[in-house]
């Protein structure tokens, strides 16, 4: 068994929160409150009508005095305006684009910062899958996609405080660079051990992709995972292996309705090997599934922007936050469960071959073919550049 206090933080208080309303509500209520300083790292920020609205609570924040940052994803940001940029400095919030090697409209070659993270305060943090765009908010139009985070107060957010300070200075500006303590605050007196974790393969960072080995490592009855893009790598899937044959049970709710086709396609190649090896696989259907949450024996939780699968294991910069407290994964195991039982549906390997033609079969292994052969070209090219 793990031990709790092994790079756990211990006093923190954790807060499972839900995409849509209640997740930008919690955004917007925090900016309001900051007193000292706010940074919101994210990697797709979208000119739209929940963009503006953080915005604007960045905006009112920096018009009270209150340091404020927003950092995004060169590549997956780059449609934001020079007009909406320009508001947003001119009323005193700093921006900077993370900046992949080379880009174009149509692609891009380096690390992408995939996480996505609000610091207020070096007291309260929020982790999840969420980007800043009307797809991941309830709207007049249409209801959020599927997706979670969660919200801490205590040491752990003063560690992510640092993380962001720290991204948020270029790396050519960064050495001499003196980051600037966030204020003293009552720390709250209950123990709930969290973990940060990181992916970052430049600086040789893989902490998330451990946290997925110990979880089937150490996993004595049930392991219950939420990924919007499950296809996983061979370490993975060897742990995986070991996990079943110990006798856990393993269940993975998937996308049923996704946004990138080509890795709906993949994954659905990948059943084949879930089935065989006994692993319980579910679709959501109700709207698109992005969440990146992952469970086990009611004790243990991992939530951030993680997918399961090599992109980002191995081209990304992640951030997740390990939970290890009862309460907090029993609420998260809950439910989990009550959206499998009520908004999926169980796939196996019978209405899968009813389902697909061998025409249909064939694409899904060629998209997997696709994806993997562009990941392996990938990390070879760039790790041999470093």
């Amino acid at each position: 068994m793990a031990d709790p206090n092994a790079s756990y933080f211990l006093y923190n208080s954790a807060r499972l929160i839900r995409g849509g309303a209640e997740y930008f509500n919690l955004l917007e209520n925090l900016i309001d409150h900051a007193t000292h300083s706010v940074y919101l790292q994210t990697y797709i920020y979208d000119d739209d009508e929940t963009g503006r609205r953080v915005a604007d609570a960045l905006k009112r924040a920096a018009g009270r005095g209150v340091y404020v940052h927003l950092l995004v994803d060169g590549y997956a940001s780059q449609n934001l305006s020079r007009v909406f940029i320009g508001q947003l400095t001119a009323d005193g919030v700093h921006f900077r684009f993370f900046e992949p090697l080379f880009k174009s409209r149509y692609f891009y070659f380096g690390r992408r910062l995939h996480h996505k993270v609000l610091v207020v305060d070096g007291r309260y943090g929020v982790v999840g899958g969420l980007n800043i765009s009307n797809r991941y908010n309830d709207t007049v139009e249409h209801k959020a996609w599927l997706d979670w985070a969660v919200c801490v107060e205590g040491e752990a957010a003063g560690a992510l405080y640092n993380i962001c300070a720290s991204r948020s200075i270029s790396p050519w500006r960064l050495k001499g660079v003196d980051i600037k303590p966030a204020p003293p605050y009552q720390l709250p007196a209950e123990a709930c051990p969290v973990r940060v974790r990181a992916n970052d393969w430049v600086r040789a960072k893989r902490e998330i992709t451990r946290s997925y080995i110990e979880m089937f490592d150490q996993a004595k009855y049930q392991v219950i995972i939420m990924s919007s893009y499950f296809i996983p790598g061979r370490q993975i899937r060897r742990h995986m292996e070991r996990a079943v044959k110990r006798g856990v049970r393993i269940r993975v709710i998937v996308a049923g309705i996704s946004d990138v086709r080509i890795a709906k396609h993949a994954e659905r190649f990948m059943y084949r090997w879930l089935f065989k090896l006994g692993v319980e696989v579910y679709e959501y259907h109700k709207n698109v599934l992005h969440a990146k949450i992952s469970t086990y024996d009611r004790k243990w939780v991992t939530i951030g922007s993680y997918n399961v699968n090599e992109i980002s294991e191995k081209a990304s910069v992640e951030l997740n936050l390990d939970v290890f407290d009862k309460t907090f994964a029993s609420e998260v195991e809950t439910r989990l469960v009550e959206i499998m039982m009520n908004d999926c549906v169980r796939v196996t390997d019978e209405e899968l071959n009813h389902k697909f033609a061998p025409v249909q079969r064939a694409v899904q292994w060629g998209a997997y073919v696709v994806i993997r052969t562009l990941l392996v070209l990938f990390t070879f090219y760039f790790r041999h550049r470093e």
